[in-house]
């Protein structure tokens, strides 16, 4: 998967959603899924941010995406209900549902975090992708093969000190995603997997590693291929999978 090649129209005619799409990984996933056919829902808080990504979109020639301004902070059922209601009237399906959003705030102690920091992490993290997979599912199943993509980490599938909330978050989502694989795999089309990215050379791994030297990372754009391998119908069958898209990218005892 990490050495995919992704062929041009890959995901032609398809309707793609991609969380925390202004920077990043989103930000690398949303264009390079544009850049193979599809349209894509670009999901952010900063409405600012989305206009510009909206133009990058634009200016590489790619089909018109959409925007949807969204805080996954505040989001509740109703709003993300409403959501997938305007996607249906928009576009009457979703044929790819990625979470890239995520929330890091800080690094702690399990003795020091701080109660509503926790439950926000958790929201932002797991309890909003929830929903928003949830609300969307009819549109979901209204596609030929549909694929759901959490963004995992490998303090989701081994817990390190200090990821607190975080951790636990990705913990959820790593059994969110084997839940709901479950579910769908001989009911529906759809495919539900979870990716971890790896370290990357992004603002927030910056802020959280401040003494970390950059470039030493690939950059966000490097992980992208493995998304679209996800999203298009070279995956059709694989359901239920922690995948990883660097090589070797497994948590260790010498890992911090």
């Amino acid at each position: 998967m990490q050495d995919y090649q992704p062929q041009p129209d890959l995901l032609k005619d398809r309707v793609i959603m991609v969380t925390g799409a202004v920077e990043g990984v989103g930000h690398a996933v949303a264009r390079a899924a544009a850049r193979h056919g599809a349209t894509v829902v670009l999901c952010a808080r900063d409405e600012q941010r989305l206009e510009a990504v909206y133009d990058e979109i634009e200016a590489d020639g790619s089909p018109q995406p959409a925007n949807f301004p969204l805080d996954l902070r505040k989001a509740d059922e109703q709003l993300l209900l409403g959501v997938a209601t305007t996607l249906g009237d928009e576009f009457g399906r979703l044929d790819g549902l990625v979470h890239c959003a995520t929330y890091i705030p800080f690094l702690s102690r399990i003795d020091d975090y701080d109660a509503k920091q926790w439950d926000q992490v958790i929201r932002v993290n797991l309890t909003a992708p929830f929903l928003l997979t949830q609300a969307c599912m009819p549109l979901l199943r209204a596609a030929d093969d549909a694929s759901v993509v959490f963004g995992s980490d490998r303090v989701g599938r081994r817990g390190l000190a200090y990821w607190g909330a975080f951790s636990a978050a990705k913990f959820g989502i790593e059994g969110l995603t084997q839940v709901l694989a479950e579910e769908t795999r001989d009911s529906s089309s759809i495919r539900v997997n979870s990716i971890d990215p790896g370290p990357v050379r992004t603002a927030q791994r910056r802020e959280l590693y401040p003494g970390e030297d950059p470039n030493t990372l690939p950059p966000a754009d490097a992980v992208a291929p493995s998304y679209l391998w996800l999203l298009g119908a070279d995956s059709v069958g694989t359901t239920g999978q922690a995948l990883s898209a660097q090589s070797g990218n497994k948590p260790g005892p010498d890992d911090d």
